[in-house]
């Protein structure tokens, strides 16, 4: 899982940190920090609220490395947007409730074969929860659709909850399918879009691609963590015995 945003003017190189991760793959940052006998990764200098956290026997290795060049992303289904979990984004107040949330979340997902913890993560990078959020390139609503890629969805406003996750999750359904069920490739797509993934055979090499993935399956496996441990106290109260949960390794994949 290598983890990255394609842009059509290239961006000054700057100093950033390559990390090396224990299963082979790494990430690009622009710091860390040890805190509490953890690593933070921090995708920007500017914003120490926003971070990756990682277990240190995660990691193997740290480099300093110039910053990959950004590029703009130029496919007709999506136009570019950076995400609004890195900091690019307006967040208006409009909020749905939790159980208003996961009711949407899971309506899609049965619809489309998607995990609703995977949208939920997805949601959380890109929005952060907020209806109305709009980034700074124009993409909007929970799911961070662009004006282009909601008029081919079928989306008139992004900024009504059921349509944009709807379109969201239409969207990410159909680059799962694309790339295989393989979420990395899927969210790579999704934040760069597929182009920049076929043109690079993988996840492209642009750290808040890379960072953006990262940040999702890190929250879709405490989701499927939390689930689970949710179920085996439920069945423990009633007496119901539960098999044993998928490995970690396993977690990424679509149910």
């Amino acid at each position: 899982m290598a983890l990255g945003l394609a842009v059509s003017a290239v961006i000054s190189a700057s100093a950033a940190e390559r990390i090396t991760l224990a299963n082979g793959f790494d990430l690009v940052c622009n710091h860390h920090e040890m805190v509490d006998g953890r690593v933070r990764v921090f995708p920007k200098a500017a914003d120490e609220t926003d971070y990756l956290e990682l277990k240190p026997e995660d990691v193997t290795g740290f480099e300093t490395v110039p910053e990959p060049p950004v590029e703009q992303k130029q496919d007709g289904v999506d136009a570019a947007k950076q995400s609004l979990s890195l900091g690019n984004a307006k967040k208006p107040e409009t909020r749905l409730t939790g159980a208003d949330m996961h009711q949407l979340l899971s309506k899609a997902g049965a619809e489309h074969n998607v995990d609703a913890d995977l949208l939920a993560s997805v949601v959380k990078a890109e929005s952060g929860g907020y209806v109305r959020a709009t980034s700074r390139t124009g993409a909007r609503g929970l799911m961070q659709l662009m004006p282009g890629t909601a008029q081919q969805l079928g989306v008139t406003d992004s900024f009504a909850p059921d349509q944009n996750v709807r379109g969201g999750t239409t969207y990410l359904d159909w680059l799962l399918t694309r790339y295989h069920d393989n979420i990395a490739l899927a969210l790579a797509a999704y934040n760069a879009g597929p182009l920049a993934v076929d043109r690079y055979h993988g996840i492209p090499p642009y750290h808040e691609t890379r960072l953006y993935v990262a940040r999702v399956i890190h929250e879709f496996n405490r989701r499927i963590t939390v689930r689970e441990k949710t179920l085996a106290s439920t069945s423990r109260a009633s007496g119901v015995s539960m098999p044993t949960g998928p490995a970690e390794d396993e977690r990424v994949g679509r149910e």
